[in-house]
């Protein structure tokens, strides 16, 4: 047990004895970071996760009477809860709980009703993916508590299914995936295409993982997602048109084919497919880095990463850029990246541990000057995936 889950296990369980006096399962599921390989997802192409040690928790036991009850200790809240008719809650977490039970349901494995406390530290709207570690920690506690059988793969499809359908987020799989797959001092190499999936050591040595968060979130992230999908598909239509039928994605066309063909793309559609294929290889690559320790190599694909996001993908903000381009010539900082869809969130940073608080006393007056928000910092540790805390 890491000091982490003992601090909010413990709350969790004491809360649940509170509330029930049966001794509950709790369940430990963490969020997660990208190293790289943004945008690549619904492209079929490689993203690069790995869970971190802020985690979401859950207490859990069956129900002794005629409804369940759910408590929130982050958001102060309890709902009672029964599974006559399944539909959305006006408590928004307590949804990530329910769209779980619904997919169970329907897959075939009835649910009986359970009591449960839930309690996190994963920071949230920071990125790291607090919904998917919460539906993470639900579906990994149910199959343990009712032995369903199910494999972390197909608890990862199924919590997907959960937000895509029950939540009505269209999100890929990666944050549950790594949520339940997750493993310290390694990266999840993640195929989109096929979902196989390989692990590869991530050796920090003196640096850390360091998010810086702008505070902000921009309302045209959600268009400009949609609208870049459609530029990647028309891309994907014109090298079918030209190249033949192996072309399913992004994932099919090699960089130099996408250069040779600017003059016949719109400038638009050029730069979101040279991003995308690029992307691609950078994060083959990158994963080679990490085998050979090269962590310097690493970061300066995290820096070229920032800079497609930026001028070919266009989903960055002047926010975002301010950060990147602070840290850039900073020789206590290997590398640095927006982290996520765009338009908002956090950077994601590999900075030399001796320099982080210096990083972030020059950082933060600087951000709040000239962009009128104050810079959240977060450190994190890849961790373990989903599990029973004993």
């Amino acid at each position: 047990m890491t000091s982490n889950d003992s601090v909010l296990a413990t709350s969790v369980q004491k809360v649940f004895l509170d509330h029930f006096s049966t001794q509950p399962l709790v369940v430990c599921a963490p969020g997660r970071v990208n190293l790289i390989g943004e945008h690549t997802d619904y492209n079929e192409g490689f993203v690069l996760p790995a869970a971190v040690d802020k985690a979401v928790y859950i207490a859990i036991a069956p129900s002794t009477s005629s409804q369940g009850k759910w408590v929130s200790l982050d958001f102060n809240e309890s709902v009672d809860i029964d599974f006559q008719q399944i539909v959305p809650l006006p408590q928004r977490w307590a949804n990530y709980i329910l769209g779980i039970v619904d997919q169970l349901q329907k897959s075939g494995k009835p649910i009986p009703l359970f009591d449960c406390v839930v309690a996190g530290d994963v920071p949230i709207g920071s990125g790291m993916s607090s919904s998917a570690a919460l539906e993470s920690a639900v579906v990994y506690a149910l199959n343990e508590l009712h032995q369903l059988g199910l494999s972390r793969w197909e608890m990862a499809l199924l919590a997907q299914k959960s937000e895509n359908e029950f939540i009505g987020v269209k999100c890929g799989i990666m944050d549950m995936f790594a949520s339940l797959h997750g493993k310290a001092n390694h990266v999840i190499r993640l195929d989109c295409r096929d979902l196989s999936f390989e692990y590869f050591p991530i050796q920090l040595g003196d640096y850390r993982i360091v998010l810086f968060d702008t505070g902000v979130k921009h309302s045209l992230a959600d268009s400009a997602y949609n609208a870049r999908r459609a530029q990647c598909e028309e891309g994907v239509r014109f090298f079918q048109k030209h190249y033949g039928a192996p072309t399913k994605s992004l994932r099919d066309v090699p960089i130099a084919m996408v250069q040779a063909n600017r003059s016949r793309l719109s400038a638009e559609v050029y730069n979101r497919c040279l991003y995308v294929t690029e992307e691609i290889q950078r994060t083959l690559a990158a994963c080679e880095d990490l085998k050979n320790g090269d962590l310097a190599a690493f970061g300066l694909k995290m820096f070229a990463t920032h800079e497609g996001l930026r001028h070919l993908y266009e989903v960055s903000c002047i926010e975002l850029d301010f950060l990147v381009d602070a840290v850039q010539g900073e020789p206590a900082v290997l590398g640095a990246r927006m982290m996520g869809g765009g338009f908002g969130g956090c950077t994601i940073n590999l900075v030399h541990k001796d320099a982080i608080d210096a990083l972030y006393k020059k950082l933060a007056p600087a951000y709040l000057s000239n962009m009128q928000h104050k810079l959240g910092m977060y450190m994190v540790v890849t961790g373990e995936g989903a599990h029973v805390v004993e």
